[in-house]
């Protein structure tokens, strides 16, 4: 079994952006030493009707990295997310920083390259990302040591990142009251996603998390932050002792039940490419909408 180097003395500083349109959360980590920061999970904004993607978030980032005289030194995407389309390509361009994600994205790559018929122009290497990263590795933001947690379930390049008392989840698990993320895009997996929500409740009960999305369940106002020890007593899906055989059958009947994301056609194809937009063989900026195969 991997170990991490966890350190609970350190507090990194994060920032929190919220997205209404996706209900996505992205983040600002800096270290408190320094003038080095990560960012987690940036959105780029489209309007899917109209074709036409803006950059109202990402400038708010980078509005708030310059104010603050940071440094961006990583751009981690937690997955390829279904439900958002990643900045980290024009947040890149203004600011630099290296963009990160599991090594599982080869199999994300292999998986939907066949769904989109990108051809053998696309490649399925990763190499659209500047890091691959492996269970247990671990990169600096300045003087502070983050890791990475391999979590699969929701997405096989599913990763949870460590970065002090602080762990980015993405959508391994949600706020109590939401419970836990869909396991059911190809790669998925309920049991698997289980398995990996024990390698975050075996982080200590202090241990900050923070989560991709929240969608303010029975009303409430919407909220990003809680702890290990929180979501062990009180998370509706696997806390209290719930067990393996109990989270799947709930997971696999609730996920027959909901519809694919509104945004799943365009993110795929942008995210799996490290966030930059494909192009048709003119070189302009073109989605495909692949029939009944999704």
């Amino acid at each position: 079994m991997t170990t991490f180097p966890v350190n609970m003395n350190v507090q990194p500083e994060v920032a929190s952006f919220f997205d209404p349109a996706t209900n996505t959360i992205s983040y600002v980590v800096k270290d408190p030493n320094s003038n080095s920061c990560a960012i987690v999970d940036s959105v780029m904004d489209i309007d899917y009707a109209a074709g036409k993607i803006s950059y109202e978030n990402a400038d708010a980032i980078i509005s708030y990295v310059k104010e603050k005289g940071l440094k961006v030194e990583w751009l981690i995407e937690t997955h390829v997310h279904a439900d958002h389309l990643s900045a980290a390509p024009y947040i890149q361009e203004k600011l630099g920083g290296k963009i990160g994600i599991g090594e599982n994205i080869i199999t994300v790559q292999e998986t939907f390259g066949k769904v989109f018929n990108e051809g053998t122009e696309f490649q399925r290497d990763g190499s659209q990302f500047d890091a691959l990263f492996k269970d247990g590795d671990v990169y600096e933001i300045g003087g502070l040591r983050a890791f990475a947690i391999y979590t699969p379930g929701h997405t096989p390049a599913c990763m949870t990142h460590v970065v002090g008392n602080a762990a980015f989840v993405g959508d391994t698990l949600f706020m109590p009251d939401g419970g836990s993320a869909r396991a059911d895009f190809p790669g998925g997996d309920a049991g698997t996603l289980y398995d990996s929500i024990q390698k975050v409740l075996a982080l200590p009960d202090e241990m900050r998390l923070f989560m991709c999305h929240d969608y303010g369940p029975n009303g409430r106002n919407i909220e990003w932050e809680t702890t290990v020890g929180d979501e062990k007593k009180h998370n509706i899906h696997v806390g209290e002792g719930k067990t393996r055989e109990e989270f799947i059958k709930f997971r696999t009947e609730r996920d027959a039940q909901l519809d694919m994301p509104k945004l799943i056609i365009p993110s795929l194809q942008v995210n799996m490419r490290a966030g930059d937009i494909p192009t048709d063989k003119d070189g302009r900026p073109m989605l495909k909408v692949p029939l009944n195969l999704l």
